[in-house]
């Protein structure tokens, strides 16, 4: 019994050891990785600043893409659908009409313009107020305008609401004016898929800098390597430290996307913020989130490591020991 104990004591503390060493190996390689970039100064700025930029557009387009829906979605839940009475209609029935239509769980509001107020507004608005003086009767309609709620405000929400809106009696047609709408909507799906395609375009770019930069660094260290590899080291060991560079040029490069990105929503929001207080707006710029920070980092760090990767598995294999 304390023969069993003793050996599993023994395998249990190998087994500790061996994961400590791997671990300790594995921070030492990377820790070493770190030191060889700081020994290539200008190659290693290049490479990370070209990965920050390469990073920043497609975030920043991300950004505009979010902060326009954010706007669109604004939009949408103010739309109105104006509905035209009969000119027959008298004012009580089209005070029914109201309160009936206020009862309609879609609605959120309905605002009442009768046929004097409407007559009254054109000929502020138009210029033909004496002209329009000489006119027997008065040849506009009452008007309501009906806010849909937030969920009837959508495009085919509020098409359905409006077909059920005209089979009231006293309503004569109604109005919905979405094609603005569904332009916008259809320009913002245009701009989500180039953003798209731009960031696999500048993904795929980013994963070959950073495997020339890996290739570059294995073919100045080839002597090396075959040494190491002539000594009995193994591909693995070899190409940890080269695997851990891509590592750390992702992190870099994730963080210097990070700052471009925050430098580009501060200068764009001081733009915005002229422009909405002409139209005393208080539309505020968003910038990109914790959550979607982390993912821009993460994303780096996994283009890196990719880019590496595939640089490693191609060219140190290729490395073979010579015989003199």
């Amino acid at each position: 019994m304390a023969a069993n104990d003793t050996r599993n004591n023994r395998q249990q503390l190998n087994w500790t050891g061996r994961f400590t060493a791997r671990v300790l190996r594995h921070l030492q390689q990377a820790i070493g990785s770190l030191g060889d970039l700081w020994r290539t100064p200008f190659t290693s700025v290049m490479t990370v600043l070209v990965l920050g930029i390469s990073l920043t557009l497609p975030a920043t387009l991300h950004l505009f893409v979010k902060n326009t829906q954010t706007v669109t979605e604004q939009w949408d839940s103010a739309s109105e659908i104006t509905l035209f009475l009969q000119l027959s209609t008298p004012d009580k029935a089209a005070q029914n009409l109201v309160q009936r239509i206020q009862l309609y769980p879609e609605v959120a509001n309905v605002v009442y313009i009768s046929a004097e107020q409407a007559l009254a507004e054109f000929k502020v608005n138009s210029g033909f107020g004496q002209a329009l003086e000489y006119l027997d009767e008065n040849p506009l309609p009452a008007t309501l305008l009906v806010t849909p709620t937030q969920r009837f405000s959508q495009a085919q929400a509020a098409r359905e609401l409006l077909l059920k809106l005209e089979q009231e009696r006293g309503v004569d047609q109604g109005k919905l004016d979405l094609e603005w709408l569904t332009r916008l909507q259809a320009m913002a799906a245009l701009i989500e898929d180039v953003v798209i395609g731009i960031a696999i375009l500048l993904c795929l770019s980013v994963v070959l800098i950073i495997g020339n930069t890996i290739r570059l660094a294995i073919l100045n260290q080839k002597d090396a390597i075959a040494v190491m590899k002539l000594v009995g080291a193994t591909d693995s060991f070899i190409q940890r430290p080269f695997l851990y560079a891509g590592v750390w040029y992702g992190v870099l490069g994730g963080f210097v996307a990070s700052i471009c990105v925050a430098i580009l929503a501060n200068y764009l929001s001081g733009a915005l913020r002229q422009l909405t207080d002409l139209y005393q707006s208080q539309f505020v710029l968003m910038g990109l989130s914790f959550n979607e920070l982390l993912i821009l980092q993460s994303t780096a760090v996994g283009l890196g490591l990719l880019g590496s990767f595939i640089s490693v598995r191609q060219h140190i294999r290729a490395i073979e020991p010579t015989a003199d």
